[in-house]
């Protein structure tokens, strides 16, 4: 298995990234799609689960980069 996945994958990595997502994520959702949450709006799931998806994704590459050059 390639090291940047055995990074990606990595327990601590996942939990971190997971944390965040939920927060920024759930942050992002409010601003962008208060309406639909707290009216009557319609709710794009396409666009809710891409929210919380963005930020697990840059967490991840973040603490992948991060070891990868530790371990260069």
């Amino acid at each position: 298995m390639p090291l940047w996945l055995q990074c990606a994958l990595d327990r601590r990595t996942v939990i971190t990234a997971f944390k965040l997502a939920v927060v920024v994520g759930t942050l992002l959702v409010i601003i962008n799609q208060g309406d639909a949450v707290f009216g009557d709006a319609h709710l794009s799931w396409v666009k809710l689960v891409l929210t919380y998806m963005v930020p697990y994704g840059v967490s991840t590459y973040t603490s992948v980069s991060k070891d990868l050059n530790t371990h260069a």
